[in-house]
């Protein structure tokens, strides 16, 4: 992509991210303890890059607002509707991604 420009990076990249909230609005079942076991980052992640995004271009962006905006709904109305409690092989799973990514920084 070094060919575009920055403002049509930007734009594809955008583009990109909208695709990326519309997926994981049509699947909801994928629970944000899976997307964390397999790839390190679940929806909370995303609305916390968009508040640092804010953050660092000055913009007013507040946690609640950015989940809203990922989530496509309230963050507490979508954890009642979708959300499921972890199984303790999830709970087993993450507990050792977060060790391994902790010995890699060691």
């Amino acid at each position: 992509m070094q060919h575009l420009d920055a403002t049509t990076r930007t734009e594809l990249e955008a583009a990109a991210f909208r695709r990326l909230l519309e997926h994981l609005d049509a699947n909801k079942d994928v629970q944000n303890i899976d997307l964390m076991i397999l790839a390190d980052f679940c929806r909370n992640c995303l609305s916390k890059w968009l508040v640092a995004a804010a953050e660092q271009r000055g913009i007013e962006l507040d946690y609640e607002t950015a989940r809203e905006h990922v989530y496509g709904m309230p963050y507490s109305e979508w954890k009642s509707l979708y959300q499921t409690p972890a199984s303790p092989e999830q709970l087993a799973a993450l507990e050792a991604r977060q060790q391994a990514r902790k010995d890699a920084k060691a």
